[in-house]
């Protein structure tokens, strides 16, 4: 009861910041925007390639997007909280009751809304480049999504308080995500690439997010990929929370 009541607390804090600084939501759009305007395109001509997925040009390239926000859009977490390290907020917080899982979950909150709204913003703009999706996948998807963000964020926030330094956490934190995008075949599918390619890709869990995303868009809900994205992101979002806590913990004894 407490953690649920500390985690609103903080939750509500940084939802205040949130909602008064709307432009940010749109700023986390643009690119996969862009992505989807100058990209998705160049698709269509190869929709009909073998090893290209059924189910159309944007119904493949959109969940990809998604994916690409729910990672990107957390992964830049941290640089809010190394400025609060810098302005002593969380050395202050060494003497609030506070529960320190909380600390992290209310952040990792609202970094999970804001995300969640960006997707759907995204989703709506695809409608009109002939993206179809149920209702029922929408809602399933953007719950896959929020686990890949509440995980990133949580990721991106241990990192923040390791090396409390913008010149340190941004080359890693970015450097890191790169190749974990490419090798999830977020922008192309992964049956287009070559078998050693497969192979490592096979050793990312974020592939069966977007395998499990592009089933959920071509109506296969009950697919057994879409299960298998759904729990190793549940999992990894779990141990995420786990890792991100420790770090409040350790910084706030």
């Amino acid at each position: 009861m407490k953690l649920a009541r500390d985690t609103g607390l903080v939750f509500g804090r940084y939802f205040g910041l949130f909602i008064r600084n709307p432009a940010w939501v749109a700023l986390g759009v643009l690119q996969p925007v862009i992505y989807l305007v100058l990209f998705g395109p160049l698709l269509k001509s190869i929709s009909s390639v073998q090893g290209f997925p059924p189910g159309g040009a944007y119904n493949v390239f959109v969940p990809g997007l998604l994916v690409q926000l729910g990672m990107f859009g957390a992964a830049g977490v941290g640089f809010s909280l190394i400025a609060e390290l810098r302005a002593g907020v969380i050395e202050r917080l060494r003497v609030t009751p506070v529960s320190r899982v909380a600390l992290l979950l209310g952040r990792a909150l609202r970094d999970m809304l804001s995300i969640v709204v960006q997707s759907l913003i995204l989703i709506l703009l695809s409608l009109p480049f002939g993206l179809s999706i149920h209702p029922i996948g929408v809602v399933i998807t953007l719950g896959l999504i929020a686990l890949i963000g509440l995980m990133t964020a949580s990721i991106a926030y241990a990192l923040a308080l390791w090396a409390r330094d913008e010149n340190t956490y941004a080359p890693i934190i970015f450097t890191s995500t790169l190749p974990i995008l490419l090798l999830s075949g977020v922008l192309l599918p992964l049956g287009l690439a070559p078998q050693w390619l497969r192979n490592v890709a096979a050793l990312n869990p974020l592939s069966y997010a977007v395998d499990a995303a592009r089933a959920v868009f071509r109506d296969h809900l009950s697919d057994p990929s879409v299960t298998k994205g759904v729990a190793i992101m549940l999992v990894l979002s779990i141990v995420a929370i786990a890792i991100g806590a420790r770090s409040f913990g350790r910084a706030v004894a």
